[in-house]
């Protein structure tokens, strides 16, 4: 939104190191004391506005307030109990309290706006999910701008209407607590169903992703220091060297430190009069106060003690002027002139963590260079040195990427995010009774009774399928609107032969890389699919696995629940006599796609081709893209009369082995009236070369369902579909006696 502020807060923050906080504090009392000092002391909450700049904090403003919404995340960090704070304020005995703040704990709020905010804005939304966003451990939620109606019903009365805070014992956990709260909640509207809450994704986002902050220790000219120093200013490095430590007040390194400026802590300790152990405690201390993260060790002229090895273990890291394990322990001038002494071929410089026994850490970089014949050890010691600095900063990369992000995995949540965002309003329209299509939740809610079904004479049907092969068509030509009605028709269709009625569906949405836009189309389409179907989307799957999928690859799967009365599953009935009606099918669906896309490249077309076998069809892509036909509004009226008999989904297999799956073992289907073959398939047979009998079990050959009647019902079936808009139904045959193991359907007929 516009407003870049006052939509969220987090607490402690990380760039404020113990040095900052000193001196903030500092800041804080001399101004409460200068107000006492003029005879107008402050009694209450002092609200202090404050910039780090490259001079160190500045105050921005003073306020006589609790800030909003910093409070949420300072109160639940507080320790102490504000009344016996607030109390002592006022009674003049601050000074007695011992405030005190949790150890290890952070906090993190979320604003969740209204759509519009900061200008204009609707109001009266319902607020859902507060319920399932409470739930959430760890999280508290405040309520700004909201009111409650006469039906109990919580309602947006404000611009900024909730604030969601999450605790953790980091940041990154305070702040996975609060958004995943904040995904609970929508602000309904009441025309559309649409979520009209706004809030921002980026909260602490700079924080989160704070630059790793370096201290260095050295002795002499810090030379490796420089390659360093120039990659944190370019961003090769996402690190900033934040404190320079010498054991030499003439060191030249320390004038690199200053050069880096007043925020850059820089300074000389000596080590008169104090034991290693002092010393070192003396240095941590100072890298300690600057937050320092990581330690370089740049050409420092001193043996560690075990007290500062074992403080920074596995944070702090030294260059070696050879190729460790050899001429550890030596210094400078005398290993490079052992590396020649021994006719050494090559040498160079390693990176190791320090630890107590002298250059015996783990190695983390070595950089190589070929020794000549004629090399001399100032020769050498060139070459080496300069190597350190490429060294050191491909060390300092690998310990900036220690921490191993989903998004480094390749896995983008913010983009799972976007797409549940961008998909909820087509989920809204799918609504029903039943079920109210709301995304977020663990599991989607269906109520039968609201459906209309008691629970004592229902039987519950469940379907899944995918897309198949289809969907590399999709893929190549990036057309993905459609994918997603076949999906659904693929489930709904299969459920309705068994009697049902589907109430809802769950998709899986799996993919090498999410691209948001390519996946809400897909989800676009299972929607109008389970509008189509009259089924509730109530939820589904988005699964990013980088290394299952090329790149541009996604696949599909949905899973479809029905309802039907216990005496009225199908097929049920079925007996000699019965009337089999064809239902069209809009073209090839979703099955025989792997020998479709074969006869397409033996014919040397591709999917950008012009059709030819529908000149209206635009390209063979388009045409090859038509979705499934969905069966569901058409059929249920004549289940809902208890008009048929069975049906069979002709699907892969075709209708030779489909129509089998729905009939006794007495009965054979006599096919005298199959209708002529639709243009797709009339050109794959003759592409293909293949007879009847496998074009029968291979595509639908232009029947997509199969209806099976009681003869005396046939013309107040038909009246039925035609209501519903189908306008052709073919008659194609009917029902006989079965000899032994005949065949269970007989073709009467050719295809034509």
């Amino acid at each position: 939104g516009l407003n870049t502020g006052g939509m969220g807060a987090y607490s402690p923050a990380p760039c404020v190191t113990p040095e900052l906080h000193k001196e903030i504090e500092e800041m804080c009392k001399r101004t409460v004391e200068k107000m006492a000092e003029r005879g107008t002391p402050y009694v209450g909450v002092l609200y202090a506005g404050m910039m780090l700049t490259p001079n160190g904090p500045s105050v921005l403003e003073f306020n006589c307030r609790f800030g909003d919404p910093e409070t949420q995340v300072v109160l639940p960090l507080l320790e102490t109990d504000l009344y016996e704070v607030m109390c002592a304020c006022c009674d003049g005995k601050l000074d007695t309290i011992d405030v005190r703040f949790k150890e290890n704990v952070s906090a993190a709020t979320v604003v969740c706006a209204a759509k519009g905010y900061p200008e204009s804005y609707p109001k009266g939304m319902a607020i859902r999910g507060l319920d399932g966003a409470n739930a959430v451990e760890n999280v508290k939620v405040y309520h700004a701008g909201t009111k409650i109606d006469d039906e109990k019903i919580t309602r947006c009365s404000g611009g900024r209407v909730l604030a969601v805070t999450g605790m953790g014992s980091n940041l990154t956990e305070a702040l996975a607590a609060s958004y995943k709260a904040v995904k609970q909640i929508t602000f309904e509207d009441a025309a559309t169903g649409e979520s009209l809450m706004h809030y921002r994704t980026d909260i602490a986002k700079g924080a989160i992703r704070k630059k790793l902050r370096i201290g260095v220790l050295g002795s002499t000219r810090g030379t490796a220091l420089v390659p360093v120093i120039d990659a944190c200013a370019n961003g090769t490095l996402h690190a900033e060297i934040v404190a320079v430590v010498s054991n030499r007040s003439k060191a030249l390194i320390l004038e690199k430190g200053k050069a880096l400026g007043p925020t850059v802590t820089t300074k000389f300790v000596s080590s008169k009069g104090l034991t290693r152990e002092q010393y070192d405690a003396e240095c941590t201390s100072v890298l300690v106060g600057a937050g320092v993260e990581y330690v370089l060790l740049v050409g420092y002229m001193r043996i560690l003690s075990k007290q500062f090895t074992d403080y920074w273990a596995g944070r702090c890291i030294n260059v070696h002027p050879s190729l460790l394990p050899k001429h550890a322990g030596g210094m400078d001038m005398e290993v490079h002139q052992a590396v020649i002494d021994a006719k050494e071929s090559e040498s160079g410089c390693t990176i190791h963590e320090v630890t107590e026994e002298v250059d015996g850490g783990p190695i983390v970089v070595q950089k190589v260079v070929q020794v000549e014949a004629n090399e001399t050890a100032e020769t050498l010691k060139a070459k080496v040195q300069a190597l350190e600095g490429p060294a050191f900063i491909e060390a300092i990369q690998k310990k900036c990427k220690t921490t191993v992000s989903y998004a480094d995995a390749g896995v983008s949540i913010d983009a799972g995010n976007s797409l549940v965002e961008l998909i909820k309003p087509a989920c809204k329209a799918t609504r029903r009774p039943g079920c109210d299509a709301d995304l977020g939740g663990f599991g989607g809610l269906f109520d039968l009774a609201a459906a209309g079904y008691k629970s004592e004479d229902t039987i519950i049907i469940g379907a899944t399928d995918g897309v198949g092969t289809k969907l590399r068509i999709a893929h190549i030509t990036k057309k993905h609107e459609t994918v997603g009605i076949d999906l659904v028709a693929m489930c709904v269709n299969d459920l309705i032969v068994a009697g049902g009625e589907p109430l809802f569906f769950l998709d899986y949405f799996a993919t090498g890389k999410l691209d948001v836009e390519e996946a809400a189309s897909v989800v676009r389409g299972i929607a109008e699919g389970c509008k189509q179907a009259g089924c509730g989307l109530i939820g589904g799957e988005t699964a990013e696995m980088p290394s299952m999928y090329a790149p541009g690859d996604y696949d599909l799967a949905g899973f479809s629940v029905g309802a039907v009365h216990k005496d009225r599953v199908l097929p049920q009935n079925v007996a000699t006599g019965d009337v089999l009606l064809g239902l069209p099918s809009s073209g090839i669906h979703s099955n025989g796609f792997s020998l479709v896309r074969k006869l397409i490249e033996k014919a040397n077309l591709d999917y950008e081709s012009a059709c030819p076998w529908d000149k209206s069809a635009g390209t063979v892509g388009d045409s090859l893209l038509i979705p499934t036909k969905i069966y569901v509004k058409c059929c249920l009226p004549l289940l809902q009369k208890q008009m048929l008999t069975g049906l069979a989904h002709i699907t892969g297999g075709g209708l030779l082995e489909n129509l089998p799956r729905s009939l006794p073992s007495s009965v054979k289907a006599e096919i005298t009236g199959h209708p002529p073959l639709p243009n797709v398939f009339s050109w794959m047979k003759q592409t293909s070369g293949l007879d009847d009998h496998e074009m029968l079990r291979t595509f639908n050959c232009g029947i997509g369902m199969v209806l099976i009647v009681k003869k005396d019902a046939v013309d107040e079936a038909k009246a039925l579909l035609r209501e519903t808009g189908e306008s052709v139904v073919y008659e194609l045959g009917t029902l006989v006696d079965r000899q032994g193991s005949e065949e269970q359907v007989e073709m009467k007929c050719t295809l034509t």
